[in-house]
């Protein structure tokens, strides 16, 4: 997802998904993208990444204090989170035990 537009389209299908927000410049962002794009392979509902650098705003929208974090969303509303840690970031293991979490929602 490029824009907050996009954001809002994908958000508008009310279909379930995971939206990962992330910073550019936080090294702990970049060193779970790659994470979340094997886990998101693992998934039965649509994976996408968010970069929040140009769209601060979304930060209190979405309560996002801390990069990464994931939001699962269904009918265009957050129902999960998973919220980075201060100066950890996210694992495959949390990650991973949250998509179970949102797989048993169904």
């Amino acid at each position: 997802i490029e824009t907050e537009e996009e954001l809002e389209k994908t958000l508008e299908t009310k279909d379930p998904c995971f939206i990962l927000f992330y910073a550019e410049w936080c090294p702990f962002s970049q060193r779970f993208l790659p994470i979340f794009e094997k886990c998101a392979k693992d998934s039965n509902h649509q994976c996408y990444r968010m970069k929040i650098d140009d769209y601060p705003h979304l930060c209190d929208r979405y309560a996002v204090d801390v990069y990464p974090t994931i939001v699962f969303f269904e009918k265009g509303k957050a129902v999960e989170r998973l919220d980075g840690i201060h100066g950890v970031g996210l694992n495959e293991k949390q990650f991973q035990d949250l998509i179970k979490v949102c797989h048993l929602r169904k």
